[in-house]
């Protein structure tokens, strides 16, 4: 008589084996409808689990996320049905849930056409109005490879043939469709009605480019049709927001051919560029770090002594002189552990802080560019402190109110943070990952900062921790980093003296804050669709003249602003004035300031917003305070 315990500790004992879903049922219709699977002493199980003995008992539901999962799992497993039912030809590869929704490879030899996806759209659609139940099954590895051999389906026994022998594997079959999976899945397909098929792409077969291309078919599935109308309103606004669309746009840079992955800026999106530089370099200064500048074309020897070139030789650009080898350096790092090593230095001198610029390259895949997110040549914002293992604690915690004054500038409120400890591929003995894992953790348990545990994705050198913020249509954005590193400063010979007379090898804390200043930028663009913050934005304000007699006090105001600091723009045109304030608002700029013969006669300016808000006449002065005040807010963008 197996006895169910409940997650508020209720229990409920019967007479015979009872499944998941009788269990739910037995508590109340309305929850046995909802109910997708279930969490069984820790583990997740379909709805038609059995629990023959005493167990623990969590039903999942579509309002949790486990059951989001599911929906989204079961959903490309629709979306494989309605493939085959309407393309008898293509063969089924993999499904996976993705973030947001699920895919599915095809090996179709035609090709699908955008014009497919509605019509797989529909017949997913029937497949959940015939509400096919979901079975699952468990076959020994051999059987299962002669199974989808016999439906003509090479691709899901090659998949098999890669799973050790002696595994007995699970399938689930909707109707006359079945699938190797290890689930679990919903109980039904009524339960898959909130979902939208999204794109087409083409990927390679196990992800090799030696191999054959497959179609890709992509979907989003949601809990509810409020979520997915959601999600479906992000991704719109998305578009509307992408950085390359708004750069071309707004004349800010460009990528071309002859150079892929690296950016040509142009004057507005240069001056976007040096303002976030400059703030940085003056945050920094007044944190205390000196700003250095290292060689971007190193010795390949230094890479080597530094475990880089072991882990990153594939993606660094690599050169030759004089019978020599050397690497365009894909990191500032070692670099700074050789100015720390220029001269013996004392534990008084620590800790000792060090920032650069540091243009960095890396050969990442043609395929894997995307603007400014995904590039070859970059600039980090990049420091480390070398710094006594008594020290970490304090520098841990200036660093951490550091960072999260400087994103509340950019108008970040909002940061996410994960403590990423030890990888596989890794260097240095377990003992330094243990000290390094532990010094973060009580630094972050210091602070009092609330974060998650990311198991195995440390830095190949030591732990970090990582900053991620949510941009104002709930994107996440990781940028900043801390790890801390036992490891190379000791391969790389650097050493301190200590209080007794000794010598030690330093802590050296990598840590950025923007990640790079060319991704970061490409966030901040998309964050607020163009309209930059005044203190960013290239043009701060553009004089605009209503006729030819106002030419005169126009050149006056825009030098009078411009001696004052002020990035101003002068439209003399010869054309009519509506003209002029919608091309202007449409390039973002903040504020346009129009003067016509009654400003001139009173000496005001009629000021008008981005935003259509018209302010009324003022006089030159209370404009500049009114500028000057929007700047100095920094991180509220309202003008």
């Amino acid at each position: 008589m197996p006895i169910v315990t409940l997650p508020d500790g209720s229990q409920r004992q019967y007479e015979e084996t009872v499944t998941v879903m009788d269990v739910a049922t037995d508590i109340g219709p309305g929850l046995a409808k909802a109910t997708l699977a279930g969490v069984v002493d820790g583990q997740l199980v379909d709805a038609s689990f059995e629990l023959s003995g005493d167990a623990g008992l969590r039903i999942i539901t579509a309002k949790d996320d486990e059951g989001v999962e599911i929906i989204r799992h079961s959903s490309a497993h629709l979306l494989a049905q309605a493939v085959q039912r309407l393309f008898s030809d293509a063969q089924v590869t993999i499904g996976p849930v993705i973030e947001n929704g699920f895919y599915y490879d095809f090996a179709y030899e035609p090709g699908f056409a955008p014009e497919d996806l509605e019509r797989i759209d529909q017949e997913m659609r029937l497949l959940i109005e015939a509400a096919l139940p979901v079975n699952r099954i468990v076959m020994d590895r051999d059987a299962a490879i002669r199974f989808f051999r016999d439906k003509g389906e090479e691709y899901k026994a090659q998949i098999i043939e890669s799973i050790p022998e002696g595994e007995a594997l699970s399938l689930y079959e909707q109707g006359e469709f079945t699938d190797l999976c290890r689930g679990p899945h919903v109980p039904n397909t009524s339960h898959l009605g909130f979902f939208k098929l999204t794109k087409l792409a083409g990927a390679y077969w196990r992800g090799d480019s030696q191999n054959e291309m497959l179609q890709r078919i992509y979907g989003t599935a949601w809990s509810s049709k409020k979520e997915l109308k959601a999600h479906l309103h992000r991704l719109e606004e998305a578009v509307k927001r992408d950085h390359r669309r708004i750069g071309r746009k707004l004349d800010l840079f460009h990528f071309q051919e002859e150079a892929p992955g690296m950016v040509f800026w142009h004057d507005h999106g240069w001056t976007i560029y040096t303002e976030v530089q400059n703030y940085i370099r003056k945050r920094l200064r007044s944190a205390g770090y000196q700003e250095v500048n290292t060689p971007e074309i190193v010795d390949i020897s230094l890479w080597q002594k530094s475990g880089h070139a072991e882990k990153f030789i594939e993606n660094m650009f690599i050169t030759g002189s004089e019978e020599r080898t050397f690497a365009i350096k894909p990191m500032n790092c070692p670099c700074h552990v050789q100015i720390f090593n220029q001269g013996l230095h004392s534990y008084r001198d620590l800790p000792m802080r060090m920032a650069e610029f540091g243009s960095c390259h890396r050969n990442e895949a043609s395929g894997a560019l995307h603007g400014l997110m995904r590039v070859r040549a970059f600039t980090q914002d990049d420091a480390h402190i070398f710094c006594t293992p008594g020290q970490i604690q304090a520098e841990a915690a200036a660093f951490l109110e550091l960072l999260y004054s400087v994103y509340r500038d950019f108008g970040f409120e909002e940061v996410m943070v994960e403590l990423s400890t030890r990888p596989e591929k890794r260097i240095g003995d377990d003992s330094l990952w243990d000290r390094a894992e532990d010094a973060l953790t009580t630094a972050l348990e210091g602070t009092g900062i609330e974060y998650k545990e990311n198991p195995g994705d440390g830095a190949f050198y030591g732990p970090k921790i990582d900053f991620s913020l949510k941009d104002t249509i709930g994107r996440i954005w990781q940028c900043g980093t801390l790890q801390l590193d036992f490891i190379m400063p000791q391969r790389l010979g650097a050493e301190y003296v200590t209080e007794d007379g000794s010598r030690e090898t330093p802590v050296m804390l990598h840590r950025a804050i923007l990640g790079s200043l060319e991704r970061f930028i490409g966030i901040l663009i998309e964050n607020h669709a163009g309209k930059m913050p005044v203190w960013l934005s290239p043009v701060q304000a553009v004089v605009l003249n209503i006729t030819d007699r106002q030419d005169e006090r126009c050149k006056k105001i825009a030098e009078s602003l411009e001696n004052k600091g002020f990035r101003v723009d002068l439209d003399l045109r010869n054309e009519k004035i509506g003209y002029k304030i919608r091309q202007h608002t449409l390039s973002r700029v903040p504020y346009l300031l129009v003067i016509g013969d009654r400003e001139v006669t009173e000496g005001t300016l009629a000021v008008r917003t981005r935003e259509g808000e018209d302010m009324g006449s003022m006089d030159l002065e209370t404009f500049v305070q009114h500028l000057q005040s929007a700047i100095d807010r920094r991180g509220n963008t309202d003008n």
